[in-house]
């Protein structure tokens, strides 16, 4: 049984959320997703709440899907971003949020570089804190579409078998997931060459495999991630086309298999790296249908979080 709000005021990570908020934001975002199917997509759920946009690292696809929710809400939006290289103290990264905070900002999105910046602003300021993803720590919107996404497809996702496979390592995406899929009963394993799987990460209670074809066949969802060769500082791999060859998932080894697995990626997509693009666009794909779900999810943590004001 889910309750009425949210147990936490802010979304820092998976690990903070119980299954109930877990569900009571699929389920918000449920009723979010037939506003934004509509001829009129806009309603005054956030009408005089300000929320902060704050990239200290790129991102397109997480900033535009934020933003979009916010005014799908009919919230004020200010965009701030700044490249990691100008904010490397946290006295410079409290006294930039301050600036903003001054300005009476209710909430703040914020993707920044460094682990633990969200959670460090959430005991400094006077805001609800969304983290958009915090270095290699926790990417939590993203598991949650992808997780609302599985279950739209399959149902019930207690006792679904989920692999994530790629570079596990340096995914803050993999971690979230792991987290948000274990509360929800799935099963999960990781897949990828020995290099990019964390030692000890079979402590978190997920099988490893590093053979691509033995992971297809055991999952009923394939969640592939790209190589981020922008957080690789030495070399874990012999070249990319040597990846793609024992990594790479393409429609012949799909279909090869005797069943069919659900394709999902949280983008970008490195095409003809980890997945080719007759996999990316098949109908097994439900990468687009990923999309599409994060702005209902995000305007759903949105919605809730103003409830909290």
């Amino acid at each position: 049984m889910t309750t009425s709000q949210l147990s936490t005021p802010h979304v820092l990570g998976i690990k903070y959320l119980t299954e109930s908020d877990i569900q009571l934001i699929f389920e918000t975002a449920e009723s979010f997703k037939e506003v934004i199917n509509r001829p009129i997509k806009k309603v005054p759920s956030l009408r005089d709440v300000t929320v902060a946009n704050l990239f200290f690292e790129y991102s397109t696809r997480t900033r535009l899907s934020f933003e979009l929710a916010e005014k799908r809400l009919s919230a004020d939006v200010v965009n701030f971003s700044a490249s990691s290289s100008s904010v490397k103290k946290w006295e410079t990264l409290l006294d930039t949020v301050n600036n903003i905070l001054s300005m009476k900002v209710d909430m703040v999105v914020m993707r920044h570089p460094a682990p633990g910046a969200p959670a460090f602003l959430s005991r400094h300021i006077d805001a609800h804190i969304i983290n958009a993803g915090d270095g290699t720590h926790e990417h939590p919107t993203q598991a949650l579409l992808d997780a609302f996404s599985m279950r739209e497809k399959l149902g019930d996702l207690a006792g679904k078998k989920v692999a994530i496979m790629g570079d596990i390592l340096h995914s803050r995406v993999a971690l979230s997931n792991i987290f948000c899929l274990q509360k929800l009963g799935a099963q999960v394993v990781v897949c990828g060459p020995p290099t990019l799987i964390p030692k000890y990460i079979d402590r978190m209670g997920v099988g490893v495999e590093y053979n691509l074809r033995r992971a297809l066949e055991w999952c009923d969802v394939a969640n592939i991630l790209r190589i981020q060769l922008e957080r690789q500082d030495i070399k874990y791999f012999p070249s990319l086309r040597e990846y793609a060859q024992f990594y790479g998932v393409n429609k012949q080894l799909l279909n090869s298999l005797k069943k069919e697995v659900v394709i999902m990626h949280p983008g970008p997509i490195n095409r003809g790296v980890e997945i080719t693009s007759d996999v990316a666009d098949s109908d097994q794909s439900i990468i687009l249908q990923q999309v599409e779900n994060g702005v209902a999810i995000r305007m759903a943590i949105l919605y809730l979080l103003a409830a909290k004001r």
